[in-house]
């Protein structure tokens, strides 16, 4: 690991989970970053900028996701992720 490794936890707060559309967004977020970035839901950590790998965690309402970013931009794409997954909650009602 390198010293621009960071890490958070967040909450899949919107009713329907991380369904087609949700994944997308978190894809195209990432995709604005040079850091790799990891998706985790405890079992099968993915690549953020892979529509396949992140709709294949079928996170759920209340599920907790571990999000891992290498580089840079570690710190910036995190607080993107967090905001769009926990704040904005995709654009979606609240579960």
């Amino acid at each position: 690991m390198s010293a621009d490794v960071r890490e958070i936890e967040v909450e899949i707060k919107n009713e329907y989970g991380l369904h087609m559309r949700p994944a997308m967004q978190i894809v195209d977020v990432a995709s604005r970053f040079a850091s790799e970035i990891t998706v985790s839901n405890g079992e099968t950590a993915v690549d953020a900028k892979s529509i396949m790998h992140v709709t294949m965690l079928a996170a759920t309402c209340g599920m907790k996701l571990t999000i891992t970013a290498d580089g840079g931009d570690a710190e910036e794409a995190l607080s993107q992720l967090r905001e769009l997954i926990e704040v904005k909650m995709f654009d979606e009602p609240a579960g």
